[in-house]
């Protein structure tokens, strides 16, 4: 087995992300430093170490939706001290966030043990759709939206065909409800391509990643994913037990 793929089975990082860990010289095998993500490994017999302590594959992987709340990193560490989501999550296998969500948007976010499942959700080759609710100073024109709609230039990179329709405006016309659907995931992409067509962002939320929508979750509230729900993420029929809600919903904060 790839060595950038047992980290990931183990529940370490992303796939993506073990590729940095192995370049950057954080993995040992059998007490040797290495540096190839594609050296081949053998699980049963090689002992494989990150930053200093030993892993293994998991037993059992986790799969968990929470409707995060504004006010919390969508990492598992930060340098300011600030809240993070894995907080909100009391699960007894380690698990991290599938993507990321910014400090301040709130919405769905996946946390898993699963690099496989991380693979499916983040990789830009599936073109997964992201649905975003927004609220933004004034209302978009016609010429606007199809603007945004055609792909914008946000720093360097120029975005994707994306969807938007407005939901609702104001009396006074000074802000409006918009959804917005888009297949990339750079950061804080969907606030940089609503500033590129004049329209500030007021309040952001992620309502659903492909089929999985955020519904009957208060903020701080989390759920496991059903098999069901799982196998559409994966794009395959899930052999894995149904681990859905009926007493699996966990508690936090609201807004």
């Amino acid at each position: 087995m790839r060595i950038n793929k047992y980290i990931a089975s183990c529940g370490v990082a992303s796939r993506r992300k073990a590729d940095d860990l192995v370049t950057e010289g954080r993995v040992y095998v059998n007490g040797k430093k290495v540096t190839e993500p594609g050296l081949q490994i053998d699980p049963e017999s090689d002992s494989v170490k990150v930053d200093g302590k030993a892993i293994g594959v998991e037993e059992k992987k986790v799969y968990v939706l929470l409707n995060k709340p504004t006010g919390y990193i969508s990492t598992a560490r930060d340098q300011f001290g600030r809240k993070s989501v894995i907080d909100l999550v009391k699960v007894k296998y380690r698990v991290y966030p599938v993507g990321r969500l910014d400090y301040d948007t709130s919405g769905l976010l996946i946390l898993t043990n699963d690099g496989e499942l991380t693979y499916a959700v983040t990789h830009p080759k599936h073109e997964l759709v992201k649905t975003y609710v927004a609220r933004i100073e004034g209302v978009p024109s016609g010429e606007e939206l199809e603007k945004f709609r055609s792909g914008v230039d946000i720093g360097g990179f120029v975005t994707s065909r994306a969807s938007i329709s407005i939901i609702s405006q104001s009396k006074d016309k000074s802000t409006s409800i918009v959804e917005i659907k888009i297949h990339e995931g750079k950061n804080r992409q969907v606030r940089k391509m609503c500033d590129a067509i004049g329209h500030k962002v007021l309040g952001l939320q992620r309502t659903a990643i492909g089929d999985l929508k955020l519904e009957g979750l208060q903020g701080g509230e989390w759920r496991y994913l059903s098999s069901e729900e799982l196998g559409k993420l994966l794009h395959k029929k899930s052999t894995r037990g149904d681990r859905n809600d009926r007493d699996n919903k966990g508690k936090g904060r609201r807004f």
